[in-house]
């Protein structure tokens, strides 16, 4: 497989693996925006030149969009291979080129999301293990904080207090989310319009800056969905997903 690193010179020529698209669909541009004004802050985007899921998202952890403290480390925003590209060794690829990266830049390791059982849009814990990661910190809802040190005496990332226990203030749902994610731009208008309509309490927080990303009152700031003032999922909603999880 050939592999090719998406910069601002060639990302509106490449396709976003997250978003098979054109440029003209907003998912597509939405993302591209936030990848556009992240290379300044040390991301690096890995695809395949297929087009299809097969790609990796990291960054300095001092900028990542995620309430953690993990001076010195890189953390992964996603690494994801799925469909026909599974099974191949493209994760062992991708997750090899960033470790050698990373060393290379004189991180102290890596760290990425996940939990004890796999979730939407999160790691396979599995895979992690087996690839040597562990967990050093974990939130009140189970989402966990796993790194892979370089060095034995290499401090163990942790979130902060406001993700370690997520909580908010706000009666309804409450709904925080980062244009990171591209299938944001579509989906999240969809669900609120649906609220609206059913005259749902539905308050949309749109992360915009990563000052406000490493504040917010939960691990995972892609997307992240509260009822009453307590987490409920990081799983994406469209309409008819909404409205099952409103009429429990």
């Amino acid at each position: 497989m050939e592999y090719i690193k998406v910069t601002r010179d060639n990302l509106e020529e490449e396709h976003i693996c997250c978003a098979i698209s054109n440029n003209r669909d907003v998912q597509v541009s939405s993302k591209k925006a936030w990848l556009a004004d992240r290379f300044d802050d040390g991301l690096v985007f890995l695809k395949s030149v297929e087009r299809g899921k097969c790609f990796i998202e990291y960054i300095p952890a001092e900028n990542a969009w995620n309430p953690i403290v993990a001076d010195g480390y890189m953390y992964i925003d996603c690494l994801w291979v799925s469909g026909s590209f599974k099974g191949h060794g493209y994760s062992n690829d991708l997750l090899g080129t960033c470790i050698e990266d990373s060393k290379e830049k004189g991180k102290k390791g890596l760290c990425i999301l996940c939990a004890a059982k796999k979730k939407p849009f999160l790691a396979d814990p599995k895979f992690l293990k087996y690839k040597g990661f562990s967990v050093c910190d974990e939130a009140d809802n189970g989402i966990q904080l796993w790194y892979l040190p370089f060095s034995a005496d290499a401090a163990q990332p942790k979130f902060k207090d406001v993700a370690k226990h997520p909580h908010v203030n706000d009666e309804g749902y409450v709904l925080y989310y980062t244009s990171q994610c591209p299938f944001n731009a579509k989906y999240v208008p969809i669900v609120e319009q649906t609220a609206n309509e059913h005259n749902i309490p539905f308050k949309v927080i749109h992360i915009e800056s990563k000052e406000q990303a490493q504040n917010a009152p939960t691990p995972i700031t892609t997307y992240a969905l509260f009822y009453n003032g307590e987490y409920l999922t990081n799983e994406q909603m469209n309409d008819t997903k909404f409205l099952k999880l409103a009429a429990r």
